[in-house]
């Protein structure tokens, strides 16, 4: 399958199997159901916690436990990639893949009878495990059933069905709490609408059934096991050899790169949705003749009296910053079958370290109208993210079957580690600084990835190592 020196020039997607599109759609889903997952938090956060914990939405105390389930989210998603990573080299990708869905959905499902701030905690844990267990999983799925010509596109567009779980978390949580009336009709039943959210989350488990029914085992990974059974030096899923000398540098380099962009993912790329939002509490400020430097209590109150309002606007920033991510994820793949995989990373790096400085720095700082925030908004989405479907496309380039889902998982979920503890340092801080802020102490890592990635491996154009 990856040797196609004799055949015809196609292009990406000719002659492509009604299977192996089949498993690009069932990975994609997966991974849309796995960021729903994660976004249904990002999307009710300032809901959830102060109702968890008995207090307004500007209170310290939410910013803190916000906080604290953001690094615990990082956490479980670090133990769970690679636990599940080692797990699918030893038993097959279609087992694990159904393992890692079962969790993240049951425990997401769990989160809506949370009662206490530390449930919510422990739950984000859990969900964050099956979370990075699934991408693992499936990113090394599409890459081994997939002709070399189209792996890099359909790879990237398997990482880019991300940005459909995270509009479905933005238009689940407009609708649960953005919309007034709908509202205001589960108050009077006593449900709390970021409660029904979660409780969706136990939907994708159903996808596990059509798993079971139609996916079988790569080629490549069935003939890995088997040499592992006649050769104890082909053995699969050792964490170990990772870091022997002929993966270290791979490693490394794959870890960094995941590292930079969860950080800035979760530091940075994900309070593009206060764009919009500032704009509407600044609206709401004139509107109700408060000064911009009034107690915080007092703006506080006004903004719960237009809290539908704030919600949407805060929403369709995430929608505009998402279908951004969107799009540049999918051009990753072919931008990168140009240029090479080094070359895309730095491309996407660079900008995105700009982009950074034009919205937080610029427009947001400044005021600036509601139309060059929109504007900005796609292009901001497009370059801070679209490097991660690099991840999927890039890291099992770098590892043989037997350690593909070891290594793929170890590289991604790693970088979550550097991203948790960041999350834990703001959570301890005394003066916490405001989102903007932090995101621009955290835009000088994108020039980091741009340099680190010129030390990499180029994998333009090879085959996957066996």
């Amino acid at each position: 399958m990856q040797n196609e020196e004799n055949e015809v020039p196609q292009k990406w997607y000719e002659g492509i199997s009604k299977y192996q599109w089949l498993v690009l759609l069932i990975a994609s889903l997966g991974w849309v159901f796995d960021i729903f997952e994660g976004q249904i938090f990002v999307a009710s956060m300032r809901d959830a916690m102060p109702d968890l914990l008995g207090v307004d939405a500007g209170d310290e105390s939410v910013r803190i436990w916000n906080d604290r389930a953001f690094g615990f989210f990082l956490l479980g998603g670090a133990f769970g990639g690679v636990i599940f990573g080692m797990v699918s080299d030893r038993i097959g990708r279609t087992k694990t893949m159904i393992l890692t869905i079962l969790f993240y959905s049951l425990f997401t499902c769990l989160s809506a009878f949370s009662q206490e701030p530390w449930h919510m905690v422990v739950l984000r844990f859990l969900v964050a495990m099956g979370v990075g267990g699934e991408w693992a999983v499936a990113s090394a799925m599409v890459a081994e059933v997939m002709p070399k010509r189209s792996r890099s596109v359909m790879s990237s567009i398997f990482h880019a069905s991300s940005v459909f779980g995270t509009l479905l978390a933005a238009a689940t949580i407009a609708l649960l709490i953005g919309n007034q009336e709908l509202n205001a009709n589960l108050a009077e039943r006593g449900i709390d609408g970021w409660r029904v959210g979660f409780a969706i989350g136990v939907l994708p488990a159903l996808l596990t059934l059509w798993i079971r029914w139609k996916l079988h085992e790569p080629e490549s990974w069935r003939a890995a096991r088997d040499r592992a059974q006649n050769d104890d030096s082909q053995a699969t899923g050792r964490l170990g050899e990772l870091f022997s000398s002929t993966y270290v540098r791979n490693t490394v380099i794959g870890v960094t790169l995941a590292t930079i962009g969860l950080v800035t993912f979760w530091g940075g790329h994900i309070y593009g949705k206060n764009a919009l939002m500032r704009k509407a509490q600044t609206e709401v400020l004139q509107l109700e003749k408060i000064s911009s430097d009034a107690d915080k209590k007092i703006k506080e109150e006004a903004f719960a009296k237009h809290k539908s309002k704030i919600k949407r606007a805060e929403m369709a920033s995430m929608a505009l910053n998402t279908i951004g991510a969107g799009l540049g994820l999918v051009f990753f793949g072919g931008i990168s079958n140009r240029i090479g995989r080094k070359g895309a990373f730095i491309l996407y790096h660079s900008i995105a370290f700009v982009m950074m400085l034009v919205l937080f720095k610029g427009l947001i700082a400044n005021d600036a109208s509601r139309a060059s925030l929109m504007l900005c908004l796609p292009v901001f989405g497009f370059f801070t993210v679209g490097m991660h479907a690099g991840y999927a496309v890039y890291f099992p380039e770098l590892y043989p079957t037997r350690l593909r889902g070891t290594g793929t998982g170890f590289c991604f979920n790693m970088g979550r580690l550097g991203t948790a503890a960041a999350f834990f340092g703001f959570a301890a801080m005394s003066s916490p600084p405001e989102p903007e802020t932090k995101a621009m102490w955290l835009a000088p890592l994108f020039l980091l990835g741009a340099v680190v990635v010129i030390f990499a491996k180029e994998t333009k154009d090879e085959d996957l190592p066996e």
